[in-house]
């Protein structure tokens, strides 16, 4: 059946073009007689641009399967999947020289499809970005002239949320099992991520050199890094041996980990009165501290696996010492 209606009263067309190509769309329209004047207008141009030889109008699905390719060896794929179903429920079918700004903009996800939940501004500029790549794609691959601008929501500013040292030992004291005060240990110790953490392997850790290798397929960038280690990270990982073949942290059981137990955790930040404090934060104050003790912030990219330096100003303000030789250039009565 080339034109058909779905529960929600759309009529959707899908029709095989003159190469073979099967084209399936919705007419956005509940009324019939539009849907059937959409359909004659669709069949029409394929027909054209398969015996006239006319420019071909390439529609939205075209781009998406750049995208999905371009997908493949990509970490989150999750991600990725979720925002291309989405983005192919508002645009299948439309030829994507039709895709304006203001078209675009008016797609936008503003809520939970399942909880009905706001999304914030940083969800929604996620879901652009996506469709900003889908769109560089086709204009690479010569599909449009132009890529429609996509002006980003403001976001609100970076969250940076760290503990003194002080804080850090009454946190880990405050953890009651001991496979999760290891893993908050070697986090605090390294700045490793969580994934990063639960899968790494004793075949990764060099003791003499005093590494332990995050492999490119763990990575959140994508590229390889060390994570260097120092005399209280070695003896973590010391303690960590007999435990496990082939995985360095596992639980009380011996088993490897999909996830740290988030309830523990909390308990212990509930405990120590410490508020709005994450896991990952314990990353966050890795490198906290290492601004604190002037450690260059090109360095501290390079140690934390950070993708630009811009990532890594969140913390300049932890450590103004570079700026005070700078302070006695202006003054009102003192001279040099």
């Amino acid at each position: 059946m080339s034109l058909y209606k779905r529960e929600s009263g759309i009529w959707w067309v899908s029709i095989a073009t003159p190469s073979g190509k099967r084209i399936r769309c919705s007419t956005e329209t509940t009324i019939k007689k539009k849907a059937e004047e959409f359909h004659d207008k669709l069949k029409a141009e394929q027909w054209r641009v398969n015996k006239l030889e006319e420019e071909p109008k390439y529609i939205f699905e075209d781009a998406l399967i750049l995208y999905v390719k371009d997908a493949e060896n990509v970490k989150d794929k999750a991600t990725r999947k979720r925002h291309a179903t989405y983005w192919r429920t508002c645009f299948a079918g439309k030829e994507l020289n039709t895709l304006t700004t203001k078209v675009i903009i008016n797609k936008v996800p503003t809520h939970n499809a399942s909880t009905g939940k706001p999304l914030s501004n940083t969800t929604q500029n996620k879901y652009l970005k996506s469709l900003g790549r889908i769109l560089n794609l086709a204009y690479q691959s010569g599909y449009i002239d132009k890529i429609p601008y996509l002006p980003k929501k403001k976001e609100p500013p970076v969250r940076v949320r760290w503990l003194t040292r002080k804080q850090a030992q009454t946190l880990i004291a405050n953890i009651s099992t001991e496979w999760m005060k290891n893993i908050c240990l070697f986090a605090l110790l390294t700045g490793a991520r969580r994934t990063e953490i639960l899968t790494m392997t004793w075949d990764k850790i060099d003791f003499n050199n005093r590494i332990a290798l995050v492999t490119n397929d763990v990575a959140k960038s994508g590229k390889a890094r060390s994570l260097l280690l120092n005399e209280e990270a070695i003896n973590v990982l010391q303690n960590q041996k007999g435990k496990h073949h082939k995985f360095i942290f596992v639980s009380s059981t011996g088993k490897p980990l999909l996830d740290i137990n988030r309830k523990t955790f909390n308990l212990a930040t509930k405990r120590c009165g410490i508020k709005d404090f994450h896991f990952h934060d314990l990353r966050h104050t890795w490198a906290s501290w290492h601004a604190q003790a002037g450690t260059p912030l090109f360095t501290l990219k390079e140690l934390g696996g950070w993708e630009t330096l811009e990532m890594v100003k969140k913390y300049a303000h932890l450590n103004a010492d570079h700026l005070l030789s700078h302070a006695e250039s202006v003054s009102i009565y003192s001279s040099r």
